[in-house]
């Protein structure tokens, strides 16, 4: 099976693919495909690699991710876990742009869904009042079928179109790994940093998973994820404490140690440099948005 390159299973003679998955975890390696594709993620938590950027995931998520752009929604290694008890659901719509052809994209009355097509390839959080509209939609979608689907799709193009709450993820011009070897290489050094990130992690093992020298390897890893190996893992790291802060069960040294820091200043001087706040700023910041029982989405 190629480690990149993703086939959608879909239907003869459909346009759009609407599809539910409910798992014990995401599937979890690097990929792309030549679809867009609309995800909204019912319940989960981890952390999502999309382009070049890295950032934490959890229920009521909702992104657009343009044609070919590789991704990865990595869960908590609790997902991992036998006997959890936990379970990952989403529901994702896909579709090729190829499907409206380029006469009817060029019309000026769809300039603005062009214009989000185009954007999409950088990959787009939705937020605020369009992320409640559009997960409303998307859920809508298992029930349709048909015409009826098509137009529920121009619906929710429409309304992303014209919102002014959409994030982008990945730097402009992003390129990702572009053959399977790269991705077998990527995948295989971001599980060894997922399944070990809260201990130590070696650089020098990284290169071995990849089969290169230390200094080949760094080269490499900027070039594909236009970050070092370190600052690549402090994302990681930082990502996994901000979950944990938030879930009220840890504090900050226990924090910082169960996200593979063992020097505290450094964890603190991390933090701030990757979220712009203090561990108990970023606290206090959470709870005046979301008062108690705090929500993960």
């Amino acid at each position: 099976m190629k480690p990149v390159h993703f086939q959608i299973p879909k239907a003869s003679g459909e346009t759009i693919r609407v599809q539910y998955e409910e798992q014990p975890h995401f599937y979890d390696n690097l990929h792309f495909h030549p679809e867009v594709q609309i995800m909204f993620i019912c319940e989960g938590s981890g952390t999502r690699f999309i382009g070049d950027s890295i950032g934490s995931f959890s229920s009521g998520d909702i992104l657009l991710l343009g044609p070919n752009l590789p991704h990865v929604f990595r869960n908590d290694k609790k997902y991992y876990e036998e006997d959890a008890g936990l379970e990952a659901r989403n529901i994702s719509l896909f579709f090729q742009m190829e499907s409206f052809g380029a006469p009817f994209l060029s019309l000026p009355e769809v300039y603005p869904l062009h214009k989000l097509l185009l954007a999409s390839k950088r990959g787009l959080r939705i937020k605020g009042e369009t992320k409640k509209q559009v997960t409303a939609l998307v859920e809508q979608m298992l029930h349709l079928k048909g015409f009826e689907r098509f137009i529920q799709l121009f619906n929710i193009l429409n309304l992303l179109s014209l919102s002014k709450e959409l994030e982008p993820l990945s730097s402009v011009g992003f390129d990702g790994p572009q053959n399977d070897t790269d991705s077998k290489k990527i995948n295989d050094v971001f599980k060894y940093i997922m399944n070990n990130f809260s201990e130590e992690v070696k650089l020098q093992e990284a290169a071995n998973i990849a089969n290169m020298s230390v200094n080949a390897f760094c080269r490499y890893f900027k070039q594909h994820t236009r970050k070092t190996f370190s600052s690549f893992l402090n994302e990681i790291r930082i990502g996994h404490a901000c979950r944990l802060l938030i879930e009220d069960r840890w504090n900050i040294r226990e924090t910082a140690l169960e996200s593979g820091f063992d020097n505290i200043s450094y964890f603190n001087r991390q933090f701030k440099e990757i979220t712009s706040y203090t561990p108990s700023e970023y606290v206090k910041l959470y709870r005046e948005k979301y008062p108690s029982p705090l929500p993960l989405a």
